[in-house]
C-alpha cells in the first residue's frame, strides 16, 4: 500500500465515468476504492462482471483487482475515511427544463463533510455547470463535524464511450481547476505517470471548459449535418465537402461526419445544461440553441428519407441495424436510433432490430419490436433496411445475401457507411445522408 507516488483515492459513482476513471487510476499506480450505493452493481463488480460494455475495461479491472490496487464497496463512509483524495463521479441527469440535476452531488458532498477525519481533496469529476464547485465547498463547510481541512478541485473528463481507456491513458490534455498550491501538487502527482499537457485553471474555468468543449463538438456535427441537407438539395457530395473543409488545419476533420444526428448522454445533456447555465447568468445563447434544434430536425429528416424510400410506412417491415448511440458501447441513452424507431412505431411499422452489444439494454426500453440474433435475421423479409449505428461489422455483411433475403432491396444508411455506387451496382435502392 506504500508504493512510491501512490495516492489513496476514492471514486464515488461507478457509471461510465467513475468506473473507467477508478480503474485507470489504479492502472497508473494508485490504490483506489470505487464506491456505489447500488449494492447489486457493487456485487457484480466484485464478481468480475461489468455493468457496462467498454472495450478493454473488464481485463483492466480484473488485472488491478488481482494486484490489490482496486476494490469495490457500497460503504461511502469507509471510502471517505481511508482516502485522501475523493473523486465525485455521480450522475447529473437533465431536469425537465435542461438544467443539470445536482442532487446526487449535494448528497455526496454532505456525506463527505460529516465523515472527514483528516485533510481531504474533493475532486469534481462529474460534468457540472459553472459555480458547482462553490456549492460543494459551502455544503462541506456547512456540514463538516471536525476541523479537518479540505480543498475543492475540478477535473473534467473527456472520455468517449468506446475509446474511454485510451482517452484516459493518452489524453490530449488534462484540465485541473484548483485554488491552493497543495491541491495543485496533489493533482499533479496523481497524473504524473500520464505524459501529456496539464493545464491548471481556476475552478470555474475548468467547469466551463467541459461544457464548452462538448457544445463546440455538437456544433460541428450540427454544422456538417446542415451542409448535408444542402448537398441533398444541390446534388453535391457531403463526404467530399467534409474532406475539403476538414483539411483546413484551423477546422480539422474530426466530427465532420454527416449522419442522422448525435446522441448519447453527453452532448445533448451538456448542451442543454450549458444553455440553462448561460441563461441563468443573463446571456441568451442563440447559437447553442440552434445546435440543438438542427440535431432534432436531422433525426426527422432521416425519418422522412425512410418514408420516401418505402412510400407508405404503415404495415411495412423495417429492419434497423444499430441501437447504441455510437459503436463500441452498449449505451442507448438519447440514441438517435431509438428516436427513429419510435417515429416508425407511430406510423405503425413492424420493426426488427439488431445491435452487437446493446440488445439487453434496449429490451428494457423498447417495446413492440422484434429483437433478432443477428443482422440477417433482422433483414429477412423486410421492406427496408436502416443503418442507424456505424458498427464496423455492418460494413462487412454479405450484401448479396442481404439483397436475397430482403422483401424489397431498399437500404437507408443513416451513417454513410456504405459505398453508394457499389450498393446500387448490387441492385439496391440506396439512400444516405447528403450523397446522391
Amino acid at each position: 500500500m506504500n508504493t512510491r507516488g501512490s495516492e489513496k483515492i476514492a471514486v464515488i459513482g461507478t457509471g461510465y465515468v467513475g468506473l473507467v476513471t477508478g480503474t485507470c487510476l489504479a492502472e497508473i499506480g494508485h490504490h483506489v476504492i470505487c464506491i456505489d450505493n447500488d449494492k447489486g452493481k457493487v456485487d457484480m463488480l466484485k464478481q468480475g462482471r461489468m455493468p457496462i460494455y467498454e472495450p478493454g475495461l473488464s481485463s483492466l479491472v480484473l488485472k488491478n483487482v488481482k494486484r490489490g490496487r482496486l476494490i469495490f464497496s457500497d460503504d461511502i463512509v469507509f471510502g471517505v475515511r481511508i482516502s485522501r483524495v475523493i473523486f465525485i463521479a455521480v450522475g447529473t441527469p437533465p431536469r425537465a427544463k435542461g438544467e443539470a440535476d445536482l442532487s446526487a452531488v449535494e448528497s455526496v458532498a454532505e456525506v463527505i463533510a460529516r465523515n472527514m477525519n483528516s485533510y481531504k481533496l474533493i475532486v469534481q469529476k462529474s460534468t457540472v455547470p459553472i459555480t458547482t464547485g462553490d456549492w460543494v465547498e459551502s455544503t462541506i463547510s456547512m456540514f463538516k463535524k471536525r476541523r479537518a481541512k479540505f480543498d475543492i478541485a475540478s477535473n473534467p473528463e473527456f472520455l468517449r464511450e468506446g475509446t474511454a481507456i485510451d482517452d484516459f491513458m493518452r489524453p490530449d490534455r488534462i484540465i485541473i481547476g484548483a485554488q491552493t498550491t497543495r491541491a495543485k501538487n496533489i493533482m499533479a502527482g496523481i497524473y504524473r505517470p500520464i505524459k501529456t499537457k496539464v493545464i491548471f485553471t481556476d475552478i470555474k474555468s475548468a467547469e466551463l471548459i467541459k461544457h464548452a468543449s462538448n457544445s463546440f463538438l455538437a456544433m460541428k456535427i450540427s454544422f456538417i449535418n446542415s451542409l448535408s441537407r444542402i448537398c441533398d438539395l444541390s446534388k453535391a457530395d457531403i463526404d467530399k465537402v467534409a474532406t475539403g473543409i476538414g483539411m483546413d488545419k484551423r477546422i480539422g476533420c474530426d466530427f465532420l461526419k454527416a449522419s442522422l444526428g448525435y446522441g448519447g448522454f453527453c452532448f445533448p445533456k451538456d448542451l442543454a445544461a450549458f444553455i440553462h447555465a448561460s441563461e441563468r447568468l443573463g446571456y441568451n445563447p442563440e447559437l447553442l440553441k440552434a445546435v440543438g434544434r438542427v440535431n432534432e430536425k436531422q433525426k426527422e429528416f432521416f425519418f422522412r428519407k425512410i418514408k420516401k424510400a418505402v412510400w407508405n410506412i404503415g404495415g411495412k417491415d423495417i429492419a434497423v441495424l444499430g441501437l447504441s448511440f455510437k459503436p463500441n458501447t452498449d449505451d442507448i441513452r438519447l440514441s438517435p436510433a431509438i428516436d427513429v424507431i419510435n417515429m416508425l412505431k407511430k406510423e405503425q411499422a413492424q420493426i426488427s432490430v439488431f445491435d452487437p452489444k446493446a440488445m439487453d439494454r434496449a429490451r428494457r426500453e423498447l417495446t413492440g419490436v422484434s429483437f433478432c440474433k443477428d443482422s440477417y435475421e433482422a433483414a429477412k423479409g423486410a421492406d427496408c433496411l436502416v443503418i442507424a449505428t456505424e458498427w464496423p461489422e455492418f460494413s462487412r455483411l454479405n450484401w448479396r445475401k442481404i439483397k436475397h433475403i430482403l422483401k424489397r432491396p431498399i437500404i437507408v444508411d443513416g451513417r454513410n457507411m456504405l459505398d453508394p455506387d457499389k450498393m446500387r451496382g448490387l441492385g439496391f435502392v440506396y439512400s444516405s445522408i447528403g450523397r446522391n
